[in-house]
């Protein structure tokens, strides 16, 4: 207290280097600001390359100890880890409220998911068992022979998370990368570095061995090339933009990738849809955490016969979610920044202006905009291609599924898409034709469950995740071959 005025200290929160909790010998941080509440919550380490050399070179000296505990031992420090997350559940959904702004309801609802998914993750793995072959069972092979596959980790794995699902996707990647014997370097996205740094210390609580993660912060001009080109890194597991994707598969060379990118997921509507089914969950697609997910609808291919009546079971539901702070439940919250605000104000603008209809929305306070839904959609237009990560839905109107099909297929992106009809058959006709990773069938785009695989095409993607698969990437089949004579 000074001059009877509290006054707040902003935490500034440590990097996690082999197993200490420590300041970054550049003695700079880095400030996050809530993209909500506006204001300063917190600052994280800019670590340097240096720091970054001795974060590998511990991951190094200890992998090949982690690899040889059994799977069962490793099993055991991954479930210890995800009690303390459970133990902590309420504040670990706080901690993403506050910085990515996500209603407490659905952080938690995130934070839960996690818990589940390292638990899966443990049980996967001590499932997952070799093979053997027989030699003779090749023309001209002998039975002599006798082949045992076993899977062996690839190494360190670099583990980059996005900020709309800090937590989740976060374990994601480490949990798999451990339970196949790797050894982690953990680089958060800067915002959403607070809800890394919080789920690391439930990490740090389940008493893992020194070296077995490392968690850096920094600017990426400083660190980013620096650590996916260093020698150190066997395989790098990244989420988020295409753009950055791209530039990580330009530098990582000679080393597995898997790549979690953009999309422009497309709803196809045909003629025969049950059309409430299909608007509820067309908008809980688009518009849950305001479009900031990767698996959004982001526009609606409707055959024409029944686009007035989509348009007007769209148009309530839409202008009935709730908008404001996440700290009061609402369904529509602030973007992550003023950046991205302006980005998805200026996709509505050029489709205004090129003749799209406002059906709803297109107002803005900051960085919270509200629902927009924009109908009469054209190729022309922006929107129709470019993925906004924000609250905005344009309705493309077609005449024929195969002009659905084709439009769907002239994005650059084939993350996921969905198919709504009351024909079995015309769905599987569709979900055939449509190049995307995932074809969801009367119901919306969705990264889960995660024991299916998950993965995307063209640009939205490289590999495939989903637990099973994620071990699997982060891993690599070493045969062994008996010569019985």
């Amino acid at each position: 207290m000074a001059g009877g005025i509290v006054v707040d200290v902003v935490k500034s929160y440590q990097a996690y280097f082999a197993g200490q909790w420590q300041n970054s010998e550049s003695k700079e941080t880095l400030d996050i600001r809530s993209p909500w509440r506006h204001e300063v919550i917190g600052s994280v380490q800019s670590v340097t390359k240096n720091e970054v050399d001795k974060a590998i070179e511990s991951a190094h000296e200890v992998q090949e100890d982690w690899a040889n505990l059994s799977l069962t031992q490793r099993g055991q420090y991954l479930d210890r880890w995800a009690d303390e997350i459970n133990k902590d559940v309420n504040n670990l959904a706080m901690a993403v409220m506050d910085e990515v702004g996500k209603n407490f309801d659905d952080a938690k609802k995130e934070v839960l998911r996690t818990v589940d998914l390292i638990h899966y993750t443990v049980q996967e793995a001590l499932h997952m068992n070799g093979q053997s072959m027989r030699g003779d069972g090749f023309p001209g092979g002998s039975k002599d022979k006798v082949g045992i596959i076993t899977r062996v980790p690839l190494g360190t794995v670099l583990a980059i998370s996005p900020f709309n699902y800090p937590i989740n996707l976060s374990a994601a990647k480490i949990a798999p990368a451990l339970m196949a014997g790797n050894t982690v370097i953990f680089k958060p996205a800067t915002q959403g570095s607070i809800c890394g740094i919080k789920m690391i210390e439930a990490f740090d609580r389940a008493g893992f061995p020194a070296g077995v993660l490392s968690l850096l912060t920094g600017r990426g001009s400083i660190i980013g090339d620096y650590l996916t080109e260093h020698q150190g890194i066997n395989m790098i597991s990244f989420t988020g933009s295409t753009k950055t994707g791209q530039h990580l598969s330009e530098k990582s060379i000679m080393i597995p990738l898997v790549l979690e990118l953009g999309g422009k997921d497309p709803a196809i509507v045909c003629e025969n849809a049950d059309l409430d089914r299909t608007a509820k969950n067309i908008v809980s697609g688009a518009y849950a955490y305001s479009g900031q997910r990767c698996t959004a609808v982001k526009r609606v291919l409707v055959n024409d016969k029944v686009a007035d009546q989509l348009v007007e079971k769209l148009e309530p539901l839409v202008e009935s979610l709730k908008v404001g702070s996440p700290a009061e439940g609402n369904d529509i919250v602030p973007l992550i920044d003023d950046k991205a605000a302006d980005f998805v104000q200026g996709l509505i603008d050029d489709a205004v202006t090129k003749g799209a209809t406002l059906i709803t929305g297109s107002t803005r306070n900051g960085n919270l905009l509200a629902p927009t839904l924009l109908d009469n959609v054209t190729p022309d237009m922006d929107i129709a291609w470019v993925e906004p990560f924000g609250p905005v839905l344009p309705i493309i109107r077609v005449h024929s599924n195969e002009e659905a099909v084709k439009i769907a297929n002239e994005s650059d992106f084939g993350l996921q898409a969905s198919v709504f009809t009351q024909d079995i058959d015309e769905a599987l006709e569709i979900s055939r034709g449509v190049e995307a990773g995932t074809v969801q069938v009367n119901g919306r785009p969705s990264r889960g469950p995660d024991n299916f695989p998950f993965l995307g095409v063209k640009a939205s993607g490289l590999g495939t995740q989903g637990v099973h698969n994620s071990i699997l990437s982060m891993s690599r089949e070493k045969l062994t071959v008996l010569n019985l004579k």
